[in-house]
């Protein structure tokens, strides 16, 4: 059986959650113990635990829709008339290859069907909707710690983040759901040859 492969922004993001716990724990408990009250202390802890926060809701939703049924051909995956224009601007097509990849396997042209490309790019599309709800969700935060600027700018940093792959996923599923149609109408081409030279 062949070992699943941890891709490198895996590791790196399950580093950086490791480090986060160990090292926000230990400043908010440096803080609020009173061994050392600094605002230092506590906003370096603060940003910490927004790093953990966003990485570890990230994962956790992604692992939850994996038990969803994911149909990309739901009217929400569809390309709308005004995509082509927008991304042709933001001109996708030059840095989409670029952008950091969770489960790189998983978009193996060689290993993996045009359906289930088709399918893992609208579960990464709607997995990257719900980390823009995570994002607005952590201005919250300003409830307990106040400084509302410092949340609602780091939350619209992590959205526009999530952005750019949402649109990598609506640039390229309809260009792999063009390639699977073609060869579908190949094969179907191919067939009728068949039946009409055995008829012969």
């Amino acid at each position: 059986m062949k070992t699943k492969k941890i891709s490198g922004p895996a590791i790196f993001m399950y580093s950086v959650m490791a480090f986060c716990i160990a090292a926000c724990a230990a400043g908010f408990y440096i803080y609020y113990s009173g061994v050392c009250e600094n605002a230092a202390v506590l906003w370096c802890s603060i940003v910490l635990f927004m790093i953990l926060y966003h990485f570890g809701m990230r994962i956790g939703f992604g692992l939850i829709t994996k038990t969803f049924p994911i149909n990309y051909r739901h009217p929400w995956y569809r390309q709308r008339g005004f995509e082509k224009g927008l991304y042709k601007f933001l001109r996708v097509r030059r840095w989409k290859d670029k952008v950091l990849t969770f489960e790189p396997d998983k978009y193996d042209f060689q290993n993996r069907t045009l359906d289930q490309l088709a399918t893992t790019m609208a579960k990464s599309e709607l997995d990257h909707w719900i980390n823009e709800g995570i994002s607005l969700l952590s201005i919250l935060f300003f409830f307990v710690w106040g400084c509302f600027p410092a949340f609602f700018i780091t939350a619209v940093a992590a959205m526009i983040f999530d952005a750019q792959f949402i649109v990598v996923q609506r640039y390229n599923r309809p260009i792999v759901l063009k390639l699977k149609k073609m060869r579908e109408n190949r094969e179907n081409s191919i067939a009728e040859c068949d039946v009409c030279a055995k008829k012969c």
